[in-house]
């Protein structure tokens, strides 16, 4: 890939957005290449995903001279690229990190949204810069931000365009861990991608699920949905391992089946 810069060790699928230049701006070919990427994540041996940007930022978005040389309208762009990779996203049944080295900006910024696990340097810096081109938020924003920073937060940042630091988005809850450098997010990013990647991922999978499922689900519904999950995952090879290893006062050994 030309775009992406891939590696798969020990469970873990590592996603790096390789156009440094452009702070990893988004073209039509690292869209397709992404979502190549998070198909060949669904193989049974990931277990967890781990994504991240080259040089000095995470993603700052849409590459304008891209999009103006492709001559599709937004709506094209949005259900031909986009909004097929935040689906796919969404719907993996693993969870997705996210290492934000620096700016995350625009669709950059609904990227790191989409992920279920975000780590920040506290120079990072959040930004929904749609507004500030006359455009408003796509690619899942206006969607996942209003459920992370709630309804005031997430207006306040879409209709203003105002930078949060990575320090300041951790108070916010828009990430969760936040650290003080480069140096130390890759250490991060490394222990939490281990964690992950021994969990019982197949239960992992259906908690993002249900979690999916609360905002538009009724209380009865979650119910019905919490008692099928747990049944599949009452008969699952982890909870049996989990219970031994309990019994036998030892580590657990899951293997996400």
């Amino acid at each position: 890939m030309s775009t992406l810069i891939i590696s798969k060790k020990d469970g873990i699928y590592s996603i790096t957005l390789n156009r440094p230049d452009s702070l990893n701006a988004f073209n039509t070919e690292m869209l397709t290449e992404l979502q190549q990427a998070f198909k060949e994540a669904e193989s049974k041996d990931v277990r967890c995903v781990v994504l991240t940007g080259a040089g000095k930022g995470f993603c700052s978005g849409q590459d304008l001279k891209d999009f103006q040389k492709e001559k599709k309208s937004f709506k094209e762009a949005l259900e031909e690229k986009y909004n097929p990779l935040i689906r796919q996203m969404s719907a993996l049944p693993k969870p997705i990190i996210c290492g934000i080295n620096g700016v995350a900006a625009g669709a950059g910024l609904s990227l790191a949204l989409a992920c279920d696990f975000r780590i920040a340097v506290e120079s990072a810096q959040l930004i929904e810069v749609f507004i500030n081109v006359g455009l408003v938020p796509d690619s899942g924003s206006t969607f996942t931000l209003p459920r992370i920073v709630g309804l005031a937060k997430a207006f306040q940042m879409c209709s203003t365009g105002e930078r949060i630091s990575g320090a300041e988005a951790k108070r916010f809850g828009l990430v969760n861990v936040v650290v003080s450098n480069q140096e130390v997010l890759n250490i991060a990013l490394e222990r939490y991608a281990k964690k992950f990647a021994s969990a019982p991922t197949k239960a992992i999978g259906m908690l993002k699920q249900l979690l999916n499922y609360s905002f538009s689900f009724s209380l009865e519904e979650m119910l019905e949905e919490e008692a099928i999950a747990q049944d599949l995952a009452g008969v699952s090879n982890d909870y049996k391992e989990g219970v031994n290893s309990f019994l036998e006062k030892r580590r657990p050994n899951f293997r996400g089946n």
